[in-house]
């Protein structure tokens, strides 16, 4: 007879099942212990310490590491650094495995007292829609229109500028000239205002652009610095400065929200044809009147397309200052592709830039691709990962890591680019036959890739050329001081420290 048909006293019953549950708790956890012995991690390199330590020259700093290791480890008080420069990575994270790598609170954090509820700051239902209506707009012919016009008209003011310094011989922080025609441009495609900072007349704009500039230093600053709530709660320090900053920032915005918003509720004859131009008058049109959501999506669209379009155009000009007959080749390409004979005028020049010409510089666009490669205008991204996870390359990485690819190593890594990584040469970009050919997203990550990827990519490449046509059409650039080295400033956006100081001459 079996002797487990007869029932079992109430507490030897009980007892069995603890026992059984326990050896089921341990052998699960043994299997867990033995699952995470068998998990590699990427080597740890550094520590929070040193990379605040080293914070000024960043970059530079995270590159000693990537020499060695494609993928590597950061501790930090708070949170557990990834970053790498493997391209099979950088593809599971972007797009393979994208639900797993989102802003996450930690970086909504650092982003949303500058950025609010704007695009790079956000993930999931907030982001889609903030993306449709950005691509949406960006991609109308009415707005590629309008702001082929736009780009062209403060392309030949930025022209006179410096034609007049060129005249009496004077040298031209040519940085801070990119950063208010860039400003100036975004801000009347976003608003359809004239801004006009390049005339030094609007005191308020050249306050934002000030104040801009500090508040993305101070936020970027948060990524290293772990006390920075500390600072925030008791107003001190950085975070005493970035507060000061956004009031004027959103001082600044939710004027021109404003102003926009009264000007479209005015006679329709007045504004009837800016209605059909500006993105937020489009907007308004929807319905979509939140002066909140309208400052946010404009944060981020002029984040976008004033400060990575500027810098990208500084570090241009300062590598054709750096190579001449790189310069050279430029020009005699929009000579060519425009038809223009060697003495004509800014407005000639300008005024023969169609969307054909445009489309026959090939070397112009490998060139501002090169420039990309060495000097991207976003130097670093990072996600969090939500989930543990392992990557193609064999190594895990745990829920809460904070995961980077750091797009200025991976531009200088030979394993990607070959022995001559470091040289600018836009033949890299050009095949056989003179045409520019496009690289994979995640080997060139300027401009970001897979559901994330730049939706201005075709918007920042449009007005770099345009600028670039006028302006190479017209001068030749060198700088003030021929030795100098010029030096980036850590920020989101990635700036020359001190500016960028050239002369001028015409073209014969």
């Amino acid at each position: 007879m079996d002797v487990l048909s007869f029932p079992l006293p109430p507490l030897i019953a009980i007892s069995l099942a603890v026992v059984i549950l326990t050896v089921l708790v341990i052998r699960s956890r043994a299997r867990r212990l033995g699952a995470e012995k068998k998990k590699r991690y990427h080597p740890v390199v550094t520590n929070f310490l040193n990379t605040l330590v080293n914070f000024p020259r960043l970059h530079h700093y995270m590159i000693e590491f990537e020499h060695k290791h494609k993928t590597y480890r950061a501790y930090n008080v708070l949170i557990d650094y990834v970053v790498t420069t493997d391209p099979a990575n950088v593809e599971y994270i972007l797009k393979t495995n994208f639900a797993n790598y989102g802003k996450g609170w930690y970086h909504y954090g650092i982003l949303s007292d500058l950025l609010g509820d704007g695009i790079f700051a956000v993930d999931g239902e907030k982001w889609l829609h903030q993306k449709k209506v950005s691509s949406n707009e960006l991609t109308t012919k009415i707005v590629k229109d309008f702001s082929s016009t736009v780009f062209k008209t403060n392309a030949v003011k930025l022209a006179r500028i410096i034609s007049e310094a060129a005249t009496c011989n004077k040298a031209i922080e040519i940085q801070e000239l990119f950063m208010k025609a860039t400003l100036d441009s975004i801000v009347k495609i976003l608003l359809g205002i004239e801004l006009d900072t390049m005339d030094g007349t609007n005191e308020e704009g050249t306050r934002f652009a000030h104040a801009f500039d500090v508040a993305n230093e101070m936020t970027i600053y948060r990524y290293v610095d772990f006390s920075w709530k500390i600072k925030r709660f008791l107003n001190i320090g950085s975070e005493a400065l970035l507060r000061k900053n956004i009031k004027v920032i959103d001082q600044f915005v939710y004027n021109l929200v404003k102003i926009k918003i009264e000007t479209d509720n005015s006679s329709e004859d007045e504004v009837l044809a800016l209605k059909k131009q500006d993105i937020i008058s489009r907007l308004l049109e929807s319905q979509e009147t939140d002066p909140k959501y309208l400052r946010d999506l404009i944060l981020c669209l002029i984040s976008a397309g004033r400060d990575t379009t500027a810098s990208t155009l500084t570090w241009f000009i300062y590598m054709l200052c750096k190579h001449p007959h790189i310069q050279e080749k430029v020009a005699q390409e929009v000579r060519e592709a425009t038809n223009l004979e060697d003495s004509s005028c800014i407005d000639e020049v300008a005024a023969s830039l169609t969307e054909e010409a445009l489309e026959k510089m090939q070397y112009l666009h490998a060139a501002l691709s090169e420039t990309l490669r060495l000097y991207p205008a976003v130097p670093l991204n990072a996600k969090v990962c939500l989930a543990d996870d392992t990557w193609p390359d064999g190594f895990s990485v745990k829920k809460g890591n904070f995961v980077g690819y750091h797009v200025y190593g991976m531009g200088r890594m030979k394993y990607l680019w070959g022995d001559d990584a470091k040289e600018f040469r836009p033949e890299r970009w050009l095949n056989e036959n003179g045409l520019f050919q496009q690289e994979s997203p995640f080997k060139f990550t300027a401009f970001n890739a897979g559901p994330r990827i730049c939706i201005g990519k075709d918007f920042a490449y449009r007005q770099t050329k345009l600028i670039c046509a006028v302006l190479l059409g017209c001068y030749k650039f060198k700088l003030s001081e021929e030795k100098k080295v010029a030096h980036y400033l850590t920020k989101i956006s990635f700036h020359i420290d001190g500016g960028l100081y050239v002369h001028a001459s015409p073209r014969p």
